[in-house]
């Protein structure tokens, strides 16, 4: 039984022999970085990094779900990009408009 869905996943279009599988393997990398980056501090954080993070994994899991055959690596490292930007973009924005202006002058010294 695991053999044949082994089998499958190799013989698969978008499987382990194409790049289809290699690129959308190895884009993890950009959102295990953005997950490291949760306890940098929200002032070190770039707005236009996490807006191109967050509006590339909607754009690309969107895409990945109507492209033929259905590619699901694309599509969770798409959702997990967008959700680690949106994030990252929503500790930023708590950080920048959201606090007392004394709690951050606290915070730097």
């Amino acid at each position: 039984m695991a053999g044949a869905k082994l089998q499958a996943l190799w013989n698969h279009p978008a499987g382990p022999k194409t790049i289809h599988f290699w690129a959308p393997t190895f884009k993890w990398g950009i959102s295990l970085a953005n997950v490291a980056d949760f306890s940098k501090p929200p002032e070190k954080i770039s707005y236009p990094q996490q807006i191109a993070v967050a509006c590339t994994g909607v754009i690309w899991s969107r895409y990945s779900t109507i492209i033929i055959p259905k590619n699901w690596n694309l599509f969770s490292v798409n959702v997990a990009m967008a959700g680690t930007g949106l994030y990252q973009l929503s500790r930023k924005i708590r950080q920048d408009y959201f606090s007392d202006p004394q709690e951050v002058i606290a915070e730097k010294q």
